[in-house]
């Protein structure tokens, strides 16, 4: 029977030969019942989510998230000769939108979304339209994510479950109708049951929930900043949409992690969200967590402490969501390192035997696999004294995990003999910014100064997330290797009487920056957006948010106009402003003087090429199989810099037919079929936009097809809203 280390007992691991005051693997027994994990032990070993790899009834393919199909009618001997099969154009693009949705198809019918989470139901076999719901909205005041809907039928009841700001709807899956039994008239509020206002809040989320029994399973997308609300976990009854029960990832007092925290830490901070997804091993009932950091990112004085359960991989319950094991990459994390994608559920040859593991790619560039029942690593983990901050008020943690093995897919420390030279001119102006900055490794602490972020902080590993190869033990993972400058500002302080600028400054200039020019096409630029908005429009979103964006009601009506009023007008016109700390937390200080990348002067990375891989890491020996450079910018290549690889978001697709499919390059807006065991190129096409979206593979009449939906729009490049479906000719 697996045992369970207590929560936090000193102990020495054999693997990693380190002691520190918690458990090496952060495991934790607290109400999981022997019974339980009896049951788990005397289950037969088996492929992860062992139903049936020729479907892709759910986002990432089957509840393993593996992104792996069966189907081998398009192999390495023929994919050369795929074709567009059909397309299906959304219609919903709008300036800045994206569209990074993994289409599920059930029973011949294709489930998806558009930019404007337009929900639509297609024939997989042809692209034409069976039925759509839009749900009320005005037209978008910024960018909307989806990364995918969830199924879930019982007889002749059949819903699909999708998120749209803070409502979680349910419609029937045969007419797109609500189904008005669940929650409200067929939607549930997510700001609701979090133990605070939920006018107040901004929650939506990204990614899917996931199916367990007769739960959907969610996590939460929310603010970056401060006010932020926690990031719970919650389990719905899918029938009528009653939270079942709640995982607190910021714990109350009397819950264990709650020491890890300033005492009132859990009545204002926010975060420690899960946005990447989640994934659920069937079998056993549990369901396993990546979430992210603790709000505000990058300047933590009002949550000094370790911060559980921020930057961890859970393990909880899927029946109640008791805590069965953790384990946390990042402590007191203060460079947005959340985990950035759905782990993936394998089964690897260790140590002469089966082991069904769980695998977590990280923004850093490492992979973390533990044994899926108990939490114990498979690869030795050590952990490391990191560098301490100088910043007035801010407290790092004395160590952090670095995981042995496999090698990281991205590089782990930024050098000068990294800096490009494309020019000769580009080097010696990065190399004059660099001389003005801190660099390293991982882990140098966010400063006045201007702080390297390498990997930045779109990674490494991004949300797309890996595949896996159950036939090879090989993992596939795409990254992007690109260097972010963090430079911490002081707070424009916002009490008494003020001006509507002094209020932007300290609110909103972190993202959208001092001079309102933002870092399109994330924090978008709010130049001249009288022209789009007017100040009604633009006083209910600051007070809603949205997205990433907090909701600032928590500020009062007249601050809010006074921003409105600055933003449209210049004006800057006065407001009384306030700030109760019971309410909101300590005044933080500091904040960034934005999301910067470090780039040269002509907008192209400040590092030498690659600056975008694919890479096959082998996970029963804990090496690579291969890495390539992915991507391209076709400008460069025109003047014969190839190879160069570049950003790139969406995950890949590997089949049984010898092939690993995958999108995602931003730049060149191609599609491509990889020889899975060699990382040579056997067929690519131009899609009509750049596809930032992971692809799904099925089988309708006969025939195999591949689609990946076509949005662009990251980074200044074209937004599009199409699907493109590929097969061979018939």
């Amino acid at each position: 029977m697996p045992k369970l280390t207590s929560r936090f007992p000193t102990a020495r691991s054999q693997n990693t030969h380190h002691t520190r005051p918690l458990a090496l693997f952060q495991i934790a027994a607290l109400t999981v019942a022997v019974g339980f994990l009896t049951q788990c032990a005397k289950r037969q070993e088996e492929p992860a989510g062992s139903e049936n790899y020729q479907a892709w009834r759910v986002v990432g393919g089957t509840p393993d998230n593996i992104h792996y199909s069966t189907l081998g009618q398009i192999n390495r001997g023929n994919v050369s000769q795929l074709k567009a099969a059909w397309k299906y154009d959304t219609g919903d693009v709008f300036k800045g939108s994206e569209m990074e949705c993994n289409p599920i198809v059930v029973n011949g019918v294709l489930y998806a979304t558009s930019p404007k989470l337009r929900v639509f139901a297609l024939n997989a076999a042809t692209g034409k339209l069976i039925w759509s719901f839009s749900p009320p909205q005005e037209d978008p005041v910024h960018k909307v994510r989806n990364r995918g809907v969830t199924y879930w039928s019982e007889g002749n009841d059949q819903r699909i479950l999708f998120v749209f700001e803070h409502d979680l709807y349910a419609l029937d899956a045969s007419t797109g109708k609500p189904v008005l039994t669940f929650g409200q008239a067929g939607h549930i509020d997510l700001r609701e049951g979090l133990g605070r206002d939920p006018e107040g809040l901004s929650v939506t989320d990204t990614s899917p929930g996931v199916v367990y029994k007769d739960l959907i399973i969610m996590g939460s997308s929310l603010p970056e900043d401060l006010p932020c609300p926690p990031g719970d976990i919650r389990a719905y009854d899918v029938r009528s949409g009653k939270m079942r029960w709640s995982f607190h990832t910021i714990p109350r007092p009397g819950e264990p992690g709650y020491e890890t925290w300033p005492k009132d830490a859990w009545k204002y901070t926010g975060g420690a969200n899960n946005w990447a997804g989640l994934t659920v091993d069937v079998k056993r009932g549990l369901v396993f967590v990546p979430t992210g950091s603790a709000a505000f990112d990058f300047y933590g004085s009002d949550r000094i402490g370790d911060d559980l359960y921020a930057n961890c991989l859970l393990a909880l319950d899927a029946n109640t969501g008791h805590l069965v094991w953790y384990f946390q990459a990042v402590k007191h994390d203060l460079w947005d390192r959340d985990f950035p994608a759905a782990p993936v559920l394998v089964t690897v040859e260790h140590d002469g035997q089966r082991v069904d593991a769980v695998a977590q790619t990280t923004k850093s560039g490492y992979v973390f696999v533990f044994n899926r029942e108990t939490g114990k690593p498979l690869f030795p983990i050590e952990y490391r004294k990191a560098p301490a901050s100088d910043v007035d008020g801010e407290k790092t943690a004395e160590t952090q995990p670095f995981p042995l093995l496999p090698p990281p897919f991205g590089e782990q420390e930024f050098t000068p003999a990294m800096l490009t030279d494309r020019t000769p001119a580009a080097h010696k102006a990065v190399l004059a910014q660099l001389r003005k900055l801190r660099y390293g490794g991982q882990f140098i602490p966010p400063s006045r100064q201007g702080t390297v972020v390498f990997p930045g902080f779109d990674g490494g590993g991004e949300w797309g997330g890996p595949a896996f190869d159950p036939s090879s033990g090989l993992l596939y993972v795409n990254a992007n290797v690109m260097a972010w400058i963090l430079r911490l500002v002081p707070r424009p302080p916002t009490r008494g009487l003020v001006n509507g600028r002094q209020l932007y400054l300290s609110n909103c200039s972190s993202c959208h920056k001092a001079n309102l020019a933002g870092s399109p096409p994330e924090f978008p630029s709010l130049k001249n957006i009288a022209s789009k908005y007017n100040q009604r429009q633009l006083v209910d979103f600051i007070r809603k948010g949205g997205g990433r964006m907090p909701a600032f009601s928590q500020i009062g009506k007249g601050p809010i106009q006074a921003i409105a009023t600055y933003l449209a007008t210049g004006k800057q016109t006065m407001a009384r402003a306030t700030w109760d700390e019971d309410e909101m937390g300590p005044w933080l200080k500091y904040m960034t003087d934005g999301y910067n990348k470090f780039l040269d002067p002509d907008g192209y990375p400040a590092v030498k090429p690659p600056w975008g891989t694919l890479t096959a890491i082998d996970l029963n020996a804990g090496k690579f199989a291969w890495q390539i450079p992915f991507g391209e910018f076709p400008e460069l290549e025109k003047q014969g810099i190839r190879n160069t690889g570049s950003e790139n978001y969406g995950g890949p697709l590997v089949t049984a037919g010898g092939l690993l499919f995958i999108a995602a390059t931003d730049h060149d807006n191609k599609f491509h079929a990889f020889d899975k065991a060699t990382g040579k190129l056997l067929w690519e096409a131009t899609l009509p936009f750049a596809g930032n979206a992971t692809p799904s593979t099925y089988e309708a009449g006969g025939r195999q097809y591949l689609v990946i939906g076509a949005g662009g729009g990251k980074w200044g490049a074209a937004s599009g809203g199409a699907y493109v479906a590929y097969a061979l000719p018939q």
